[in-house]
């Protein structure tokens, strides 16, 4: 559920950000990388072009260029992790084969793993920033400073040195700045942000109020009950954190093979660098040759390609067809999912009330008559339902009145006059009499299945009621119904009251679902669901959402959704299709697949030039054939996957 935040402040602030993102983008680390690969592609095509024509030592000036260029970042980026990790990696390893490749005169080869490598490091640059935003989004949401009530009167001080006991005032549509307690005042209060419920809540004296929700109609002053730092707001900063620093097990299993990969094949070249010439009785030059050969063909750049470009193609695929992915390690877990957890609002259902039903009470007025006036009453309130009211009353084209006075009253509904008669418009309570046994069967009724009621009022009579719900998305069905089949698991996690939860649940075709989730508790379901199916997904749109979106395997995020959700979640759905889902585990399932068949073809090709160049089989032309075509190789099948 978007947060309630000023549209034009929102507008001005992201064409800020915007502007910012791309100047910042001309100074940045990721310009320069992409700049020295393409410059680096640059030089190695005039290189190959002045080889050609019989130039070769201006060639190796043009190779030489692009080696230094090209390598720089990956260059500088295994010496300083070497430096810092006391290990070695693989690109300390890439550098050594491009290296040796230009000693025995290979110079193209050496320059052509060089600029491979350039573009792949430009690649995990831009990930990586892109993953490093969600916090500042986060904290932007959160009021900077409050009105402190002070014996001398109000002065603005700086939310950051509210103390426990303070008063502070918070005037209609201001944002909370801290927890607390009212203890003057009442007014509905909007905490979608906290609690995910699309209806803003009565607030009065002695209810809590919390950091980042939102004031609505009514003044209020609050008892600051906690200090900034311990506010459920800032927990749920914290915990995207911490679930953003833990490191998945594919990460592990990773940074664990580069490092065996680079001992093994150094050790390798150190004994093929001196062992023939002993035990086979090679000439030094041959033994050496054969070490370069070695290091030219052992090199992983087909191993690197069985990967990286059938996640790009995998990727592609995804945005073409309304799906964000940022990263081709989220996009490999949806293969092995056993469990999908959903938000409620706004992401299996439209997130904002629809009326359902319209009933007349009344055997002297006509349905429209009713509608006209509540509509023309609700018309001058910004409330959600009253939202919902007039939409209703314009679908039915009904026009509108203008009602002769107003009064809002907090909490119970909306009252005014209309052609001299008196209106009430809101809750039960706020009737002017009980209603009869047959209404209140009805309601009791519609309540059960998870709808509002609005009452409507005329000179103390009950003249009609409207039902209004938070309507189950059209194609929600379908995706849990998709998810079953694939034998996922699907969970509703929702702020809801369980009665609300269990009927939207049984709409849907969900049989598991938790309600009453605050976002600290959403976080610890998702953990136990972990721990009951395996990998878990958690779908969402809010910034309440936030926390357990990082904490599952995987988060997925509602294109329409707040932008720390956004920019917390490793997948965006851009045009809100919960079936997409299903079509993003099938396009996982297919990436993996044929990820195994690039590694299991590429190292079974490494292998094979490995004991070709040791039986004197092969010599350096070949084997950089066999490398580069099996890089090839691997690269066109990944390309499958843009279809």
């Amino acid at each position: 559920m978007e947060a309630n935040v000023n549209l034009t402040n929102s507008l001005s602030n992201k064409h800020s950000s915007d502007k910012e993102g791309r100047s910042s983008f001309f100074g940045s680390e990721l310009f320069f990388q992409v700049s020295f690969a393409i410059i680096s592609g640059i030089l190695i095509a005039l290189g190959w072009l002045l080889e050609t024509l019989n130039h070769s030592t201006t060639a190796v000036v043009f190779y030489l260029f692009a080696f230094v260029i090209g390598g720089f970042f990956k260059a500088k980026e295994g010496i300083t992790e070497t430096i810092e990790n006391k290990k070695l990696n693989v690109e300390i390893l890439m550098i050594l084969a491009a290296i040796g490749s230009a000693i025995i005169g290979y110079w193209t080869e050496g320059a052509i793993l060089i600029f491979i490598f350039a573009v792949s490091g430009a690649l995990e640059t831009y990930t990586m920033n892109r993953s490093k935003k969600e916090l500042t989004a986060l904290m932007n949401l959160q009021p900077e400073v409050a009105r402190l009530i002070t014996d001398s009167g109000e002065i603005e001080v700086l939310v950051k040195n509210l103390k426990v006991g303070d008063h502070i005032l918070i005037k209609p549509g201001e944002q909370i700045p801290a927890d607390g307690k009212i203890i003057k005042g009442k007014t509905s209060v909007d905490e979608s942000t906290i609690s995910g419920e699309s209806v803003p809540l009565f607030k009065t004296i002695d209810d809590h109020v919390y950091a980042g929700t939102m004031n609505g109609s009514g003044a209020i002053t609050v008892l600051i009950t906690k200090r900034n730092e311990e506010t459920l707001f800032n927990q749920i900063v914290s915990l995207v954190q911490q679930a953003q620093a833990e490191r998945s097990p594919a990460q592990q299993f990773i940074d664990r093979f580069e490092g065996i990969y680079v001992y093994v094949v150094l050790l390798l070249v150190g004994l093929v660098s001196f062992l023939p010439h002993y035990l086979l009785d090679w000439s030094w030059n041959e033994t050496l040759y054969r070490a370069c050969v070695f290091l030219v063909v052992a090199s992983p750049c087909a191993v690197v390609a069985s990967i990286t470009p059938a996640a790009l193609s995998a990727i592609s695929n995804g945005a073409r067809n309304g799906i964000l992915i940022k990263g081709s390690s989220y996009l490999e877990i949806l293969s092995n999912l056993k469990a999908v957890a959903f938000d409620k609002t706004g992401t299996l259902t439209k997130g904002r009330p629809e009326v359902t039903d319209f009933i007349n009470l009344s055997s002297e007025k006509n349905r429209e008559a009713i509608i006209q006036v509540a509509a023309s009453i609700e018309n001058q309130s910004t409330h959600p339902l009253a939202t919902a009211i007039v939409k209703f009353a314009q679908h039915e084209n009904i026009d509108l009145l203008t009602p002769e006075y107003i009064e809002d009253v907090p909490g119970y509904g909306i009252q005014g006059r209309v052609n001299g008669k008196q209106w009430k418009i809101g809750k039960k309570k706020f009737l002017s009499k009980e209603s009869n046994e047959m209404v209140h069967k009805l309601t009791k009724q519609l309540s059960e299945e998870g709808k509002t009621i609005v009452f409507i009022e005329q000179d103390g009579e009950l003249v009609g009621l409207f039902a209004l719900k938070d309507i189950v998305r059209d194609e929600s069905n379908q995706a849990i119904e998709s998810l079953k089949k694939l034998g996922i698991e699907p969970i509703m996690l929702t702020g809801d009251n369980y009665q609300t939860a269990k009927k939207i649940a049984s709409e849907i075709g969900i049989s598991s679902f938790i309600a009453d989730c605050l976002p600290n508790q959403k976080v610890s379901e998702i953990e136990k669901i972990k721990e009951k199916y395996g990998a878990t997904a958690m779908v969402g749109d809010g910034i309440n959402d936030a926390p357990s979106l990082a904490k599952a395997n995987v988060g997925i995020a509602m294109g329409a959704g707040t932008d720390v959700a956004l920019e917390t979640a490793d997948i965006v759905l851009i045009k809100d299709d919960l079936s997409k889902i299903a079509s993003t585990i099938s396009l996982s399932k297919r990436m993996n697949k044929i990820i195994k068949q690039n590694l299991i073809f590429s190292i079974s090709i490494i292998v094979l030039l490995i004991i070709s160049n040791l039986f004197q089989a092969i010599d350096l032309p070949l084997g950089v054939i066999g490398h580069e075509g099996s890089t090839i190789l691997v690269i066109l099948n990944s390309l499958r996957l843009l279809k």
